[in-house]
């Protein structure tokens, strides 16, 4: 075991039990170029508050995928007009109606459903990330959510070796609903990534 998995073991240790925003406080702290990534998807206004509330002008990435529901764009618009969020809106080099025709909404047992998911989020994201250049990443991932994630801790690594942190790592739906109504945050249920399709799958942009 290296260092490096020493260390997030020791961090993951002791921030536990620790409150979200202590947790965002530090990782703050030891950072130079933090950013948010959301997809506006269900309870992603606590992530969004949490970090946006201590650092106002952190750059939030949104990597559009164009399959979103009407009620989550909507969600969006409302949800960055509220926080006054810095968001950098991300978007796939073909357009919907492009991809329609020469690939389709492939399901997730066709082989094509790789190469969509490449097009539409991971491309994206990489892109993004290339130009952000970030030392630290803040996500809303949860333990439950997936095997993988069942895995990470609050205190993780990516592949390319950014400091993610999920401090709400711990919570339940039940403890983020009583989030939300303390701070009077919206937040929407009807959401649709065409990437994962199931809620218990991975897209790869995590792994």
């Amino acid at each position: 075991m290296n260092t490096v998995e020493i260390t997030i073991e020791q961090f993951n240790r002791k921030f536990k039990n620790a409150r979200p925003q202590e947790i965002i406080q530090w990782a703050l702290s030891i950072a130079k170029k933090p950013v948010i990534t959301t997809n506006f998807r269900p309870y992603e206004s606590a992530i969004l508050y949490a970090v946006n509330s201590e650092r106002k002008d952190i750059d939030v990435i949104w990597c559009d995928t164009g399959y979103n529901t009407p009620q989550t764009y909507r969600h969006a618009e409302k949800l960055t007009k509220k926080l006054d969020l810095n968001v950098h809106l991300y978007v796939p080099k073909q357009t919907v109606a492009h991809r329609n025709v020469t690939l389709g909404l492939p399901s997730i047992d066709n082989p094509k459903h790789e190469l969509f998911t490449k097009q539409v989020k991971l491309e994206p994201f990489q892109r993004a990330m290339e130009e952000h250049q970030p030392d630290v990443w803040f996500t809303n991932l949860r333990k439950g959510q997936t095997a993988f994630r069942d895995k990470i801790g609050i205190v993780s690594k990516s592949k390319d070796g950014i400091l993610k942190i999920s401090p709400f790592y711990h919570w339940s739906d039940q403890e983020l609903d009583s989030y939300l109504l303390e701070h009077n945050l919206p937040n929407e249920q009807v959401y649709f990534d065409p990437t994962k399709v199931e809620n218990n799958r991975e897209c790869g942009l995590h792994i």
